[in-house]
């Protein structure tokens, strides 16, 4: 069997990692003419870190990312809310992990080239559309540099290739564009002292009005006494137009941003200092798109950002695309015929990852968050004078339905290892 994967980013690679781990051959293309180490951080959930240990990531993980210890929220005046530990201190087998996206996706890059050859990811060349019929997909590709055009045919076809799919817009051609939901974000990196525990994910505010997240993400730079603090900033504008297409990477500017946040100065956090002090600001407007009854077409399908993009809340974006993955290549490794386990795959993910998509655009928590904004406006002395011990509760409640399954679930579950 082959597989076509179109798309090199972090859902594309485990794709092509775990095929090949089930003995399926998978060549991987991207537009880009080459892949380099963009964003900024990212959270992987511990089932997303299950799946990338057995694939053979446990060291490289450890050395990169920060291991998650708590997450804490806080009102916009400082306020301790509500806190809950995470990763192994929840219970699971696996740590959660905050780690700069381009890093893991260079680790992935290098172990797809390392494990599959040099030439299983071809960058500069375009996807341009597919053919199938009951025995195969031809996929038309056009080299950049040269301006070739050639059909490559596979078994599969996978559209990994994120929010503003090619493969996705053939097979939902009428499609409206990506929907926003009032929020810019701007996100950055700045080297810092630690807060806090030092392994803290920091949310405070409200997405109501304002609101920032800040955790560090390298372990290099922990090993020096220092954090390298990846920090977000969310505004929400109802009366703005979204006037360009939402991208990634697009440059933002630190005078947009800083007004906005200009007191938020506490004993253990500068936020303007820390954005002020960042190389390089990245804005992205709030968008997802609504889910679809349908990722699988024949022997084409969809994975990640291309099949269910969502809102970058609840450390869900990677850590779903990763699962896509790993249970894509199960299905496929199982099954005699590659429809039908892209079927399988379909059934056994669709309409697990399309509630986090509708979760997150109105998750409890935030509503909860802003509760706390609008019964103590000044700030508190003590959270229990603000929300009830129910109303608490619905944060961690909210988590679980949009992030954290049973962990013993989890735990137990079996591997989705071939060799397993």
């Amino acid at each position: 069997m082959r597989v076509l994967i179109v798309g090199a980013g972090i859902g594309g690679l485990t794709t092509a990692l775990s095929l090949h781990e089930a003995g399926v051959e998978a060549l991987v293309v991207d537009s880009a003419n080459r892949l380099l180490p963009l964003g900024v951080g990212i959270n992987l959930l511990p089932h997303a870190v299950r799946e990338l240990t057995e694939l053979g990531f446990t060291d490289e993980l450890a050395e990169t990312g920060i291991p998650t210890g708590e997450m804490v929220h806080f009102d916009r005046h400082g306020g301790r809310i509500w806190a809950e530990p995470r990763g192994r201190a929840l219970g699971y087998h696996w740590p959660q992990y905050s780690i700069h996206r381009g890093e893991l996706q260079m680790m992935l890059l290098d172990a797809v080239r390392a494990r599959l050859g040099q030439d299983a990811v071809r960058t500069g060349t375009l996807f341009e559309g597919f053919e199938q019929d009951g025995t195969q997909v031809r996929a038309r590709l056009l080299d950049r540099a040269s301006g070739t055009a050639e059909t490559v045919t596979a078994d599969a076809l996978i559209g990994a290739d994120g929010l503003h799919s090619t493969v996705r817009a053939q097979l939902y051609p009428d499609e409206p564009a990506p929907l926003w939901n009032g929020i810019r974000l701007w996100r950055g990196i700045t080297e810092a002292d630690p807060i806090l525990t030092g392994r803290t994910m920091v949310v405070m505010g409200s997405n109501a009005t304002s609101k920032i997240v800040v955790y560090p993400i390298s372990m290099r730079t922990e090993r020096r006494g220092k954090a390298l603090l990846n920090w977000a900033a969310e505004v929400r504008l109802a009366d703005d137009r979204l006037d360009w297409d939402p991208d990634w990477n697009k440059a933002g500017r630190l005078e947009d941003v800083l007004p906005y946040f200009a007191d938020w100065k506490y004993d253990w956090l500068d936020f303007p200092a820390l954005m002020s002090e960042a190389a390089e600001i990245l804005e992205y407007p709030m968008v997802d798109r609504d889910p679809v009854d349908r990722w699988t077409f024949g022997r084409v399908t969809l994975l990640g950002d291309a099949a269910h993009p969502m809102y970058p809340i609840g450390s869900n974006g990677g850590s779903q695309a990763i699962l896509d993955a790993r249970v894509l290549a199960h299905e496929l490794a199982g099954s005699g015929d590659p429809a039908d386990g892209l079927l399988a795959y379909d059934k056994a993910r669709r309409e697990t990852v399309n509630a986090i998509v509708r979760a997150c655009r109105d998750m409890p928590a935030d509503r909860v968050l802003h509760t706390v904004s609008q019964r103590a406006p000044d700030g508190f002395d003590s959270i229990e004078d603000v929300l009830t011990p129910d109303e608490l509760n619905t944060i961690s409640g909210a988590y679980r339905q949009t992030s954290f399954s049973d962990v013993e679930a989890l735990n137990s579950r079996p591997s989705y290892s071939a060799a397993s």
